[in-house]
């Protein structure tokens, strides 16, 4: 849409953002990665960062919603079944946050190591007396990081896979009754 503003034609974007009482966490969270893969026609020659700083601002603020929504559904839903259904639903979110407490915990001693790694590998570099062994330590420290890297790729995806079978095994078994 065009407007007057002082004789001169500006182009106005105006695009409407969903923000529906009944939005869940799943409808904001496939929103938000539909818009960075699959764009609009129209928008589909934007960069990616473009895609993923607007996909964001739009999505952003529906998540303190979308999981306040989510709750009340589950809540709703627990209390509509047996009481085995409230000890899956706590079961369930008990795993999940041990999971993710757990990688948590791995990922602050992750930070904790690499840190450790750059400074010795700094001070031993300062102390060595020739450029090589510096060139050595740093080269050392790289391969460290590196491998700190894979490990972190490892057990971030066995935890996120543990925490996805986990509640595919509890639905299933939960529809099986």
């Amino acid at each position: 849409m065009a407007e007057k503003n002082g004789g001169v034609d500006v182009e106005v974007e105006t695009k409407v953002i969903h923000r529906g009482e009944d939005d869940t966490l799943f409808a904001v969270v496939n929103r938000l990665f539909g818009s960075i893969l699959f764009p609009d026609p129209n928008n589909s020659a934007a960069p990616l960062f473009y895609r993923i700083k607007t996909s964001i601002a739009q999505n952003g603020p529906l998540f303190p919603e979308a999981s306040r929504n989510t709750g009340r559904s589950v809540l709703a839903w627990t209390r509509q079944g047996s009481p085995l259904r409230a000890l899956l639903v706590i079961s369930v979110g008990t795993i999940t946050l041990l999971a993710l407490t757990g990688l948590l915990v791995f990922m602050l001693f992750f930070l904790a190591a690499t840190f450790n790694a750059i400074v010795i590998s700094l001070l031993l570099s300062l102390a060595a007396a020739g450029g090589f062994l510096a060139l050595f330590f740093t080269c050392v420290a790289a391969i460290y990081i590196g491998a700190l890297s894979v490990a972190l790729f490892v057990i971030s995806t066995t935890t996120i896979s543990a925490i996805v079978g986990v509640l595919i095994t509890t639905g299933t078994i939960l529809f099986l009754q």
